[in-house]
């Protein structure tokens, strides 16, 4: 086979994005695939990896950081060069009509969705029953243009539920995976002793479609009850100071980004309780490493992130700080070693291995040729 994966809009919240390209993409080439990238950049570039070739085609800055191809015709040259035997976008707008050319083409393509646009529009923009009917329309004209959709979770499916029915695409749920080697439970894991404050921490940036100001506000509400708390949070962005002056004269910490993955790691599973609430999420790749380190997760009960933690490895609240302050008392009466194996155990559910070979089933129909069962 021989894979094109094309992603646009890259930028400072594209972290779950990259890791997941990155991951499928390395499983795709062990797996004995060909694996060609297209991204914007700062300028024109092609590179190998271990994860195939990259191609960035240069591609201005548009707001908040991100970069975006604006000329879909060079995306094309480069995919007729590769000859791709299938594609897949992980693009919702932009690249519109370079799905139109893999489909005069031959060139089965899939959309690999990584965020609903209803819930990500409402978030970013404070309003979030605004945007029904333009989403609805948008996706109508997506499930045409593609010869299956891929979500990865329930929540990400639901958008595409009556549009891809009524177009006759099919919508294929691939949860993605995690590092299970970098993000693992140190060799002997701590707790919270008797007088000592229960150790939250927060990972992600810092920008109001991650709402980690419900984060904060969790913490907050649980140390107005008097409950001894700390709150460490890693990851930054435009939303920081608006943060900082929230927590202000709270136990809460600002560490900003936190170079290295196992760094993450270790300051994840120095938690008793990891804070990942935000309800738009499709997915939630820092629930899945909070929990791969050994550490209960707390999450919002709207979003994909709530189909990731069971009842043995977190808990789950509406998105109100009270509520989901409870939610941490819960699972703080849990025994510390037994909470922290469950999280471990609800991780491993939840390989990459997995993942790529999903979604190599699902490139392999698309190209008519027999599934590759290594990954």
């Amino acid at each position: 086979m021989r894979i094109a994966q094309l992603a646009n809009f890259v930028g400072p919240s594209s972290g779950g994005m990259k890791t997941a390209l990155r991951a499928l993409g390395t499983g795709y080439v062990r797996s004995g695939a060909a694996r060609l990238l297209v991204v914007p950049g700062h300028r024109d570039r092609r590179y190998e990896t271990e994860a195939g070739t990259v191609v960035q085609l240069r591609g201005p800055r548009v707001g908040g950081g991100y970069r975006v191809i604006v000329e879909p015709r060079r995306v094309v040259e480069v995919l007729q060069e590769f000859a791709p035997t299938s594609l897949e976008v992980s693009d919702k707008s932009t690249m519109l009509p370079v799905a139109a050319w893999a489909r005069q083409h031959g060139v089965p393509a899939l959309l690999l969705s990584h965020e609903r646009l209803d819930a990500m529009l409402g978030l970013r923009t404070g309003w979030p029953f605004s945007f029904g009917a333009s989403t609805a329309t948008l996706n109508r004209a997506l499930v045409r243009r593609f010869d299956g959709v891929v979500v990865t979770s329930r929540f990400a499916a639901a958008e595409f539920d009556a549009p891809a029915r009524a177009a006759g695409t099919p919508v294929h749920r691939v949860p993605l995976g995690v590092d299970l080697d970098t993000f693992r439970p140190p060799a002997t894991p701590g707790g919270e002793g008797p007088g000592e404050p229960v150790r939250l921490v927060h990972a992600g940036r810092l920008s109001r479609e991650k709402s980690p100001d419900l984060a904060v506000a969790t913490a907050l509400a649980l140390h107005r009850r008097g409950v001894p708390v700390l709150l460490d949070v890693y990851g930054d962005g435009p939303w920081r100071r608006r943060l900082e002056a929230m927590a202000a004269g709270a136990p809460v910490t600002f560490h900003g980004h936190l170079a290295g993955r196992g760094a993450l790691s270790r300051a994840l599973a120095a938690a008793d309780v990891a804070l990942s609430v935000c309800p738009g999420e499709t997915f939630g790749l820092a629930v899945l490493e909070a929990l791969a380190s050994g550490t209960p997760v707390v999450t919002a009960a709207e979003g994909g992130a709530r189909e990731l933690v069971d009842g043995a490895s977190g808990a789950w609240a509406p998105a109100d700080p009270v509520l989901l302050g409870d939610a941490v008392l819960r699972v703080l009466d849990r025994p510390v070693a037994a909470r922290r194996r469950a999280a471990r155990r609800r991780a491993e559910q939840f390989s990459w291995s997995r993942s790529v070979l999903s979604m190599l089933d699902l490139h392999a129909g698309l190209a008519g040729v027999a599934p590759s069962r290594t990954a």
